[in-house]
Protein backbone atom coordinates (compact mmCIF):
# COMPACT_ATOMS: atom_id res chain seq x y z
CA UNK A 1 0.00 0.00 0.00
CA UNK A 2 1.31 3.54 -0.92
CA UNK A 3 1.58 6.26 1.40
CA UNK A 4 0.56 9.59 1.36
CA UNK A 5 3.70 10.92 0.77
CA UNK A 6 4.46 8.34 -2.04
CA UNK A 7 1.30 9.53 -3.99
CA UNK A 8 1.70 12.97 -3.83
CA UNK A 9 5.55 12.60 -5.14
CA UNK A 10 4.69 10.43 -8.03
CA UNK A 11 1.33 12.71 -8.88
CA UNK A 12 1.71 14.63 -12.03
CA UNK A 13 1.48 18.50 -11.03
CA UNK A 14 -1.09 19.54 -13.41
CA UNK A 15 -3.42 16.29 -12.67
CA UNK A 16 -2.82 17.09 -8.46
CA UNK A 17 -3.16 20.97 -9.07
CA UNK A 18 -6.30 19.97 -10.96
CA UNK A 19 -7.86 17.93 -8.26
CA UNK A 20 -6.76 20.34 -5.51
CA UNK A 21 -8.71 22.74 -7.48
CA UNK A 22 -12.03 20.57 -7.66
CA UNK A 23 -12.39 20.11 -3.91
CA UNK A 24 -11.84 24.02 -3.35
CA UNK A 25 -8.23 24.71 -2.08
CA UNK A 26 -7.24 27.64 -3.87
CA UNK A 27 -3.86 27.07 -5.17
CA UNK A 28 -1.47 29.92 -5.68
CA UNK A 29 -0.13 30.27 -9.16
CA UNK A 30 3.27 30.75 -7.83
CA UNK A 31 2.48 27.46 -5.47
CA UNK A 32 6.14 25.61 -6.46
CA UNK A 33 5.62 22.06 -7.77
CA UNK A 34 9.44 21.41 -8.53
CA UNK A 35 10.50 22.23 -4.79
CA UNK A 36 14.15 19.65 -4.14
CA UNK A 37 12.66 17.70 -7.07
CA UNK A 38 9.30 16.98 -6.06
CA UNK A 39 10.35 15.28 -2.58
CA UNK A 40 9.74 16.25 0.82
CA UNK A 41 9.95 19.40 0.58
CA UNK A 42 6.56 19.32 -1.80
CA UNK A 43 4.91 17.00 0.60
CA UNK A 44 5.28 19.28 3.12
CA UNK A 45 4.06 22.15 1.18
CA UNK A 46 0.91 20.36 -0.27
CA UNK A 47 0.35 20.17 3.86
CA UNK A 48 0.59 23.28 4.46
CA UNK A 49 -1.45 24.15 1.62
CA UNK A 50 -4.07 21.97 3.21
CA UNK A 51 -4.15 23.14 6.66
CA UNK A 52 -4.95 26.37 5.61
CA UNK A 53 -8.02 24.68 4.99
CA UNK A 54 -11.20 24.69 7.99
CA UNK A 55 -10.78 21.56 9.75
CA UNK A 56 -13.82 19.48 8.40
CA UNK A 57 -12.93 19.73 4.50
CA UNK A 58 -8.94 19.42 5.62
CA UNK A 59 -10.04 15.91 7.06
CA UNK A 60 -12.47 15.35 3.87
CA UNK A 61 -9.64 15.81 1.35
CA UNK A 62 -6.22 14.17 3.08
CA UNK A 63 -9.09 10.76 4.01
CA UNK A 64 -9.85 10.71 -0.32
CA UNK A 65 -5.72 10.91 -0.60
CA UNK A 66 -5.17 8.49 1.67
CA UNK A 67 -7.98 6.25 0.11
CA UNK A 68 -6.34 7.72 -3.41
CA UNK A 69 -2.87 6.25 -1.77
CA UNK A 70 -3.88 2.89 -0.90
CA UNK A 71 -5.21 1.69 -4.53
CA UNK A 72 -2.11 3.21 -6.65
CA UNK A 73 -0.93 -0.69 -7.17
CA UNK A 74 -1.27 -3.00 -9.20
CA UNK A 75 -4.41 -3.99 -8.39
CA UNK A 76 -5.59 -0.21 -8.47
CA UNK A 77 -4.62 -0.14 -11.86
CA UNK A 78 -6.06 -3.10 -12.99
CA UNK A 79 -9.02 -2.35 -11.36
CA UNK A 80 -9.29 1.28 -12.91
CA UNK A 81 -8.48 -0.08 -16.27
CA UNK A 82 -11.56 -2.98 -15.66
CA UNK A 83 -13.75 -0.52 -14.73
CA UNK A 84 -12.79 2.44 -17.02
CA UNK A 85 -13.27 0.06 -20.45
CA UNK A 86 -16.69 -0.96 -18.99
CA UNK A 87 -17.90 2.38 -18.94
CA UNK A 88 -16.24 4.04 -21.89
CA UNK A 89 -13.62 6.13 -20.12
CA UNK A 90 -10.51 6.56 -21.93
CA UNK A 91 -7.26 6.58 -20.57
CA UNK A 92 -5.10 6.56 -23.17
CA UNK A 93 -2.07 9.04 -22.36
CA UNK A 94 -2.14 8.95 -18.54
CA UNK A 95 1.04 9.20 -17.30
CA UNK A 96 0.25 5.56 -14.15
CA UNK A 97 -1.75 5.13 -11.57
CA UNK A 98 -1.86 8.02 -9.98
CA UNK A 99 -2.66 10.45 -12.55
CA UNK A 100 -5.78 7.77 -13.54
CA UNK A 101 -7.14 7.86 -9.54
CA UNK A 102 -6.56 11.96 -9.49
CA UNK A 103 -8.60 12.04 -12.85
CA UNK A 104 -11.03 10.02 -11.87
CA UNK A 105 -11.72 11.54 -8.58
CA UNK A 106 -11.86 14.47 -9.86
CA UNK A 107 -14.02 13.87 -13.33
CA UNK A 108 -15.90 10.53 -12.51
CA UNK A 109 -15.49 10.56 -8.48
CA UNK A 110 -18.29 7.57 -8.14
CA UNK A 111 -15.93 5.42 -10.73
CA UNK A 112 -13.47 5.50 -7.17
CA UNK A 113 -16.04 3.27 -5.47
CA UNK A 114 -16.30 1.17 -8.15
CA UNK A 115 -12.33 1.15 -8.89
CA UNK A 116 -11.98 0.26 -4.70
CA UNK A 117 -14.39 -2.43 -4.98
CA UNK A 118 -12.46 -4.14 -8.14
CA UNK A 119 -9.38 -3.96 -6.29
CA UNK A 120 -10.81 -5.44 -3.30
CA UNK A 121 -11.99 -8.50 -5.30
CA UNK A 122 -8.69 -9.19 -7.46
CA UNK A 123 -7.80 -9.17 -3.70
CA UNK A 124 -9.92 -11.53 -2.28
CA UNK A 125 -9.73 -13.87 -5.44
CA UNK A 126 -9.37 -17.17 -4.60
CA UNK A 127 -9.97 -16.51 -0.89
CA UNK A 128 -11.80 -17.58 1.97
CA UNK A 129 -14.64 -14.88 1.16
CA UNK A 130 -14.90 -15.94 -2.56
CA UNK A 131 -15.97 -18.70 -4.62
CA UNK A 132 -17.29 -19.25 -8.83
CA UNK A 133 -19.71 -21.11 -9.66
CA UNK A 134 -20.68 -22.74 -12.99
CA UNK A 135 -24.27 -22.42 -14.41
CA UNK A 136 -25.02 -25.29 -17.46
CA UNK A 137 -24.94 -23.98 -20.27
CA UNK A 138 -28.85 -24.42 -21.18
CA UNK A 139 -29.16 -21.40 -23.42
CA UNK A 140 -31.74 -20.28 -20.90
CA UNK A 141 -31.73 -16.59 -20.75
CA UNK A 142 -30.66 -14.70 -17.71
CA UNK A 143 -32.30 -11.33 -16.45
CA UNK A 144 -29.37 -9.16 -15.36
CA UNK A 145 -30.97 -6.18 -16.39
CA UNK A 146 -34.65 -6.75 -15.10
CA UNK A 147 -35.51 -4.29 -12.25
CA UNK A 148 -37.86 -6.97 -10.30
CA UNK A 149 -34.97 -9.59 -10.36
CA UNK A 150 -32.65 -6.81 -9.13
CA UNK A 151 -34.65 -5.61 -6.21
CA UNK A 152 -35.87 -9.53 -5.25
CA UNK A 153 -32.31 -10.45 -4.69
CA UNK A 154 -31.54 -7.21 -2.83
CA UNK A 155 -34.63 -7.85 -0.54
CA UNK A 156 -33.40 -11.99 -0.09
CA UNK A 157 -29.27 -10.53 0.95
CA UNK A 158 -31.10 -8.55 3.57
CA UNK A 159 -33.12 -11.52 4.62
CA UNK A 160 -30.04 -13.97 3.99
CA UNK A 161 -28.03 -11.45 6.94
CA UNK A 162 -30.87 -11.96 9.53
CA UNK A 163 -31.40 -8.07 9.52
CA UNK A 164 -34.78 -6.13 9.82
CA UNK A 165 -37.02 -5.09 6.56
CA UNK A 166 -36.45 -1.91 7.69
CA UNK A 167 -32.43 -1.52 6.92
CA UNK A 168 -31.14 0.98 4.35
CA UNK A 169 -29.65 -0.91 0.97
CA UNK A 170 -28.32 -0.09 -2.37
CA UNK A 171 -27.10 -1.82 -5.17
CA UNK A 172 -24.69 -0.34 -7.80
CA UNK A 173 -24.90 -2.16 -11.05
CA UNK A 174 -21.62 -1.40 -13.84
CA UNK A 175 -20.03 -3.35 -16.25
CA UNK A 176 -16.46 -3.63 -16.65
CA UNK A 177 -13.98 -5.06 -19.05
CA UNK A 178 -11.38 -8.16 -17.93
CA UNK A 179 -8.60 -8.42 -19.53
CA UNK A 180 -6.90 -12.17 -19.65
CA UNK A 181 -3.26 -11.55 -18.10
CA UNK A 182 -1.81 -14.13 -20.46
CA UNK A 183 -3.75 -13.95 -23.75
CA UNK A 184 -4.91 -10.31 -23.51
CA UNK A 185 -8.74 -11.95 -24.22
CA UNK A 186 -11.42 -9.55 -23.42
CA UNK A 187 -14.40 -10.56 -21.42
CA UNK A 188 -17.66 -8.48 -20.70
CA UNK A 189 -18.60 -8.59 -17.28
CA UNK A 190 -21.59 -7.33 -15.44
CA UNK A 191 -20.97 -6.47 -11.84
CA UNK A 192 -22.89 -5.17 -8.92
CA UNK A 193 -22.19 -4.73 -5.25
CA UNK A 194 -24.40 -4.52 -2.69
CA UNK A 195 -24.77 -2.29 0.28
CA UNK A 196 -26.86 -3.53 3.39
CA UNK A 197 -27.05 -1.18 6.38
CA UNK A 198 -25.68 -3.52 9.40
CA UNK A 199 -26.68 -3.98 13.29
CA UNK A 200 -25.81 -0.65 14.86
CA UNK A 201 -22.86 -0.09 17.15
CA UNK A 202 -22.02 2.08 19.60
CA UNK A 203 -19.19 4.45 19.89
CA UNK A 204 -17.10 7.20 21.32
CA UNK A 205 -17.08 9.95 19.36
CA UNK A 206 -16.52 14.00 19.98
CA UNK A 207 -19.15 15.67 20.26
CA UNK A 208 -19.66 19.81 20.33
CA UNK A 209 -18.20 20.18 24.15
CA UNK A 210 -16.53 16.43 24.82
CA UNK A 211 -16.62 13.35 24.28
CA UNK A 212 -20.30 11.38 23.73
CA UNK A 213 -21.37 8.12 22.98
CA UNK A 214 -22.77 7.83 19.55
CA UNK A 215 -24.57 5.14 17.45
CA UNK A 216 -22.81 4.96 14.00
CA UNK A 217 -24.62 2.62 11.12
CA UNK A 218 -22.06 0.15 9.54
CA UNK A 219 -22.38 -1.05 6.01
CA UNK A 220 -22.06 -4.49 5.01
CA UNK A 221 -20.97 -5.21 1.16
CA UNK A 222 -21.46 -8.16 -0.83
CA UNK A 223 -20.12 -8.60 -4.37
CA UNK A 224 -21.33 -10.50 -7.57
CA UNK A 225 -19.32 -10.61 -10.90
CA UNK A 226 -21.10 -12.16 -13.82
CA UNK A 227 -19.93 -13.70 -16.99
CA UNK A 228 -23.33 -14.32 -18.75
CA UNK A 229 -21.48 -15.69 -22.04
CA UNK A 230 -19.92 -18.45 -19.88
CA UNK A 231 -22.35 -18.62 -17.47
CA UNK A 232 -20.20 -17.96 -14.49
CA UNK A 233 -21.19 -15.66 -11.43
CA UNK A 234 -18.06 -15.02 -8.66
CA UNK A 235 -19.76 -14.18 -5.00
CA UNK A 236 -17.40 -12.14 -2.99
CA UNK A 237 -19.00 -12.11 0.72
CA UNK A 238 -17.82 -12.67 4.62
CA UNK A 239 -19.87 -15.08 6.41
CA UNK A 240 -18.50 -18.41 4.71
CA UNK A 241 -20.23 -21.49 2.28
CA UNK A 242 -23.70 -21.04 3.85
CA UNK A 243 -24.51 -17.92 3.38
CA UNK A 244 -22.56 -17.85 -0.19
CA UNK A 245 -24.86 -20.97 -1.24
CA UNK A 246 -27.70 -18.59 0.14
CA UNK A 247 -26.93 -16.09 -2.24
CA UNK A 248 -26.12 -18.13 -4.77
CA UNK A 249 -29.64 -19.54 -4.81
CA UNK A 250 -31.38 -16.28 -4.49
CA UNK A 251 -29.09 -15.04 -7.84
CA UNK A 252 -30.28 -18.54 -9.59
CA UNK A 253 -34.37 -17.88 -8.22
CA UNK A 254 -34.05 -13.89 -9.55
CA UNK A 255 -31.74 -14.00 -12.49
CA UNK A 256 -31.55 -17.36 -13.82
CA UNK A 257 -34.98 -19.07 -13.05
CA UNK A 258 -35.11 -21.21 -16.04
CA UNK A 259 -31.71 -22.89 -15.39
CA UNK A 260 -31.05 -25.59 -13.64
CA UNK A 261 -28.79 -25.19 -10.28
CA UNK A 262 -25.25 -24.13 -10.68
CA UNK A 263 -22.12 -26.07 -9.03
CA UNK A 264 -19.22 -24.19 -6.73
CA UNK A 265 -16.24 -24.55 -9.56
CA UNK A 266 -13.36 -26.54 -7.83
CA UNK A 267 -10.28 -24.80 -7.35
CA UNK A 268 -7.22 -25.36 -9.66
CA UNK A 269 -5.61 -28.75 -9.60
CA UNK A 270 -1.85 -28.62 -8.87
CA UNK A 271 0.71 -30.19 -11.27
CA UNK A 272 3.01 -31.96 -8.87
CA UNK A 273 4.36 -33.56 -11.68
CA UNK A 274 6.07 -30.32 -12.78
CA UNK A 275 8.59 -30.38 -9.86
CA UNK A 276 9.92 -33.79 -10.40
CA UNK A 277 12.74 -31.77 -12.44
CA UNK A 278 13.86 -29.18 -11.02
CA UNK A 279 12.58 -25.94 -12.07
CA UNK A 280 14.28 -22.52 -13.01
CA UNK A 281 11.23 -20.71 -11.00
CA UNK A 282 11.63 -18.00 -13.59
CA UNK A 283 10.97 -14.51 -11.67
CA UNK A 284 11.28 -10.67 -12.84
CA UNK A 285 12.82 -7.98 -11.12
CA UNK A 286 9.50 -6.12 -9.88
CA UNK A 287 8.89 -9.43 -8.79
CA UNK A 288 11.70 -8.77 -5.09
CA UNK A 289 12.26 -12.46 -5.19
CA UNK A 290 15.77 -13.19 -4.00
CA UNK A 291 15.23 -17.14 -4.42
CA UNK A 292 12.86 -19.71 -4.75
CA UNK A 293 12.95 -23.61 -3.18
CA UNK A 294 11.47 -26.73 -3.49
CA UNK A 295 12.16 -27.53 0.80
CA UNK A 296 9.94 -30.21 0.70
CA UNK A 297 8.39 -33.31 -1.53
CA UNK A 298 6.09 -36.33 -0.71
CA UNK A 299 5.37 -39.11 -2.40
CA UNK A 300 3.20 -41.93 -2.37
CA UNK A 301 4.16 -45.48 -4.16
CA UNK A 302 1.99 -47.88 -6.23
CA UNK A 303 1.98 -50.39 -3.54
CA UNK A 304 1.30 -48.07 -0.43
CA UNK A 305 4.11 -46.71 0.26
CA UNK A 306 4.64 -43.58 1.74
CA UNK A 307 7.90 -41.37 1.78
CA UNK A 308 8.36 -38.05 2.88
CA UNK A 309 11.91 -35.83 2.09
CA UNK A 310 12.81 -31.72 3.39
CA UNK A 311 15.46 -30.28 2.58
CA UNK A 312 16.83 -26.81 3.45
CA UNK A 313 20.33 -26.07 3.02
CA UNK A 314 22.18 -23.05 1.48
CA UNK A 315 24.65 -25.48 -0.10
CA UNK A 316 23.15 -28.18 -1.43
CA UNK A 317 18.73 -28.79 -3.15
CA UNK A 318 16.45 -30.85 -2.83
CA UNK A 319 17.19 -32.41 -5.63
CA UNK A 320 20.97 -32.80 -5.04
CA UNK A 321 20.25 -34.22 -1.94
CA UNK A 322 17.81 -37.17 -3.58
CA UNK A 323 20.31 -37.33 -5.80
CA UNK A 324 23.16 -37.99 -3.91
CA UNK A 325 21.53 -40.00 -1.21
CA UNK A 326 18.74 -42.59 -3.37
CA UNK A 327 20.50 -42.07 -7.26
CA UNK A 328 18.18 -44.11 -9.17
CA UNK A 329 16.43 -45.22 -6.43
CA UNK A 330 15.38 -41.86 -5.87
CA UNK A 331 11.05 -41.52 -6.01
CA UNK A 332 12.08 -38.70 -8.48
CA UNK A 333 13.72 -41.25 -11.01
CA UNK A 334 12.13 -44.77 -9.83
CA UNK A 335 8.74 -46.33 -11.02
CA UNK A 336 5.57 -46.25 -9.23
CA UNK A 337 6.33 -43.02 -7.43
CA UNK A 338 3.12 -40.21 -7.49
CA UNK A 339 4.09 -36.51 -5.79
CA UNK A 340 1.78 -35.77 -3.50
CA UNK A 341 2.63 -32.85 -1.99
CA UNK A 342 5.34 -29.89 -2.23
CA UNK A 343 6.28 -26.48 -0.25
CA UNK A 344 7.57 -23.85 -1.54
CA UNK A 345 9.89 -21.17 -0.29
CA UNK A 346 9.69 -18.13 -1.94
CA UNK A 347 12.51 -15.15 0.27
CA UNK A 348 11.38 -11.94 -0.75
CA UNK A 349 14.38 -9.77 -0.62
CA UNK A 350 14.74 -6.96 1.21
CA UNK A 351 13.81 -3.23 0.09
CA UNK A 352 14.27 -0.10 1.74
CA UNK A 353 13.03 -0.51 5.59
CA UNK A 354 11.65 -3.88 4.96
CA UNK A 355 13.69 -7.09 6.06
CA UNK A 356 14.12 -10.22 3.75
CA UNK A 357 11.13 -12.24 4.58
CA UNK A 358 9.90 -16.00 3.03
CA UNK A 359 6.25 -16.75 1.62
CA UNK A 360 5.79 -20.74 2.52
CA UNK A 361 3.15 -22.53 -0.09
CA UNK A 362 2.13 -26.28 0.10
CA UNK A 363 0.61 -27.75 -3.07
CA UNK A 364 -1.17 -31.34 -2.25
CA UNK A 365 -2.70 -33.28 -4.58
CA UNK A 366 -5.76 -32.96 -6.84
CA UNK A 367 -5.96 -29.02 -6.07
CA UNK A 368 -5.37 -28.03 -2.33
CA UNK A 369 -3.17 -25.03 -1.72
CA UNK A 370 -2.40 -22.99 1.05
CA UNK A 371 -2.92 -19.53 0.01
CA UNK A 372 -6.49 -19.14 1.51
CA UNK A 373 -4.34 -18.52 4.27
CA UNK A 374 -2.57 -16.05 3.17
CA UNK A 375 -2.99 -12.10 3.30
CA UNK A 376 -5.08 -10.90 0.36
CA UNK A 377 -1.83 -9.63 -1.26
CA UNK A 378 0.52 -12.46 -0.58
CA UNK A 379 -2.01 -14.72 -2.15
CA UNK A 380 -2.91 -13.03 -5.45
CA UNK A 381 1.26 -12.30 -5.62
CA UNK A 382 1.83 -16.24 -5.24
CA UNK A 383 -1.41 -17.27 -7.55
CA UNK A 384 0.52 -15.20 -10.34
CA UNK A 385 3.41 -17.08 -9.60
CA UNK A 386 2.37 -20.54 -9.52
CA UNK A 387 0.62 -20.15 -12.66
CA UNK A 388 3.69 -18.73 -14.10
CA UNK A 389 5.67 -21.87 -13.24
CA UNK A 390 2.81 -24.12 -15.00
CA UNK A 391 1.48 -25.27 -11.46
CA UNK A 392 -1.89 -24.79 -11.91
CA UNK A 393 -3.78 -26.24 -14.52
CA UNK A 394 -6.30 -24.69 -16.40
CA UNK A 395 -10.22 -24.27 -14.85
CA UNK A 396 -12.17 -26.77 -15.76
CA UNK A 397 -14.86 -25.94 -18.75
CA UNK A 398 -18.65 -25.91 -18.05
CA UNK A 399 -18.12 -29.86 -19.79
CA UNK A 400 -16.30 -30.68 -17.29
CA UNK A 401 -18.27 -30.00 -14.33
CA UNK A 402 -21.76 -30.75 -15.72
CA UNK A 403 -21.16 -34.45 -17.61
CA UNK A 404 -20.40 -36.41 -14.08
CA UNK A 405 -24.32 -35.15 -13.02
CA UNK A 406 -25.76 -35.25 -16.88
Amino acid sequence: MASFSGFIRKSPSARLRCFLEVRGVDVPEAFDWTSEGRGTALVRSIEELLEELPDRQLDVIKAELELLASLSDDNGMTGAVQVCAGQGIDLEGLEGVQDVLLMLAAQHPRMIDRVNVQASLMRRHGGKQWARFQFPDDGKPWVLDQQSAREGFLKDTVEILDLPDHRKREADWYQSIRIHPVTGEETKLTQATFYIEEHAHSELAFGEESLERQTVQKVLELGVACDPSERIVEICAKGGKKLRDKYLQSFSENFAPESKAPVEIPRRDVLLDTLRQASEFVTEPADGIERVEVSSLSFRSSDGGFVRVEKRAEDETLYQFLERRFGAASPLRAGGWQILAATLRIILAATGAKSSRTLTVTLSAPNTTTLPNKTETDRQFVFDLLERWQLLAPPPTCADLFEVIE
